[in-house]
This record gives structure tokens, C-alpha cells and sequence, in this order.
């Protein structure tokens, strides 16, 4: 039986909770491009930036994926959105990353973004490659060795684009 997987707006009481989840993805350096070695006050900073709308995804009442969602630059590029997206471990599989990204590009489209640009999606990332390209992501670049993998070494990293 599949399980109903909710959305809502990220709320401070919440944030043990997406510590749990974000904390050892940065740390495992294997999918973001950003130092691995933040503490909990560097995750939060991130993660809750004040350029980002932050969600929790739930199952039963508990927070097993977020994202967030901002426009991807300023000025001229401000009508793009970007968004990261991250599931627990114990939910990987369940539909998690795919609701959280159907839900984002309709709030992307809600705040009036035409498009949807992933700015370096390891290549190694498999799965998320696959999910991206099912709900219509284009790989309109690739950045050869551009991402240093703690496993594989220099590997490729995507941008995948989207018109909203």
C-alpha cells in the first residue's frame, strides 16, 4: 500500500528534523556542491537561507524528505528557479523526491517562474538523473570532471532545464 506523502511550508520546530536528513547528505559529499565539513549551524545556514522557500515532505507525521526552491539568479535570470531536494535513507523509494519535485514546479509556476534549471547534478547520482529526465528534465549541458566524487574521483556533473 502506498503511503500518502504531504507537503508543507518548513516551520522552526522542524529543523531537528531536516538536520537529520541534510546533515550527513553534506557531509557524505557525494551529490552538492558544497563543503562537507559544515557544522549544524553551517547546514542550517544553507539550507535555511533567506533566499529559500523551504517544504518538509511527511508520511504519517514525519518529515522524510525537504527541499527548497529560489529563483536560480538575480536580475535577468530571475524568472528560472532551483531548487535541492533531499528524502531520508528510510524513504528512499517511496515516491518522496518525485512528489517533492511535481510539488515544487507547481509552486515555481504559482510565483511566476518560467523554468526550472538543476545547475550541477552529479552524474554519478543515478537515480536522481533518471527521476529528473521522467518528469522532464532536459541534460542541456554537461561540466566534464567538474565535481570531485569522494569515491570516483572527477566525474561529470549535468545542467538539466525545464520550461514550466
Amino acid at each position: 500500500m502506498m503511503m500518502t506523502i504531504a507537503l508543507r511550508p518548513a516551520i522552526d520546530a522542524d529543523w531537528p528534523a531536516m538536520l537529520r536528513i541534510v546533515k550527513p547528505v553534506l557531509d557524505a559529499g557525494e551529490t552538492y556542491a558544497i563543503d562537507t565539513n559544515l557544522g549544524e549551524d553551517g547546514v542550517r545556514a544553507y539550507w535555511l537561507m533567506p533566499a529559500h522557500e523551504v517544504f518538509v515532505a511527511e508520511i504519517e507525521g514525519r518529515i522524510v524528505g525537504t527541499y527548497y526552491l529560489m529563483a536560480n539568479q538575480a536580475g535577468g535570470g530571475a524568472h528560472v528557479a532551483n531548487c535541492g531536494y533531499m528524502t531520508a535513507p528510510e524513504a528512499r523509494g517511496q515516491g518522496v523526491a518525485r512528489t517533492m519535485c511535481l510539488h515544487s514546479l507547481e509552486r515555481a509556476r504559482q510565483r511566476g517562474f518560467r523554468a526550472m534549471q538543476f545547475n550541477h547534478v552529479v552524474s554519478t547520482n543515478t537515480g536522481a538523473v533518471a527521476l529528473w529526465q521522467k518528469l522532464g528534465f532536459e541534460i542541456v549541458g554537461t561540466l566534464p570532471k567538474a565535481f570531485k566524487h569522494p569515491a570516483h574521483g572527477y566525474v561529470d556533473s549535468y545542467v538539466m532545464f525545464r520550461a514550466l
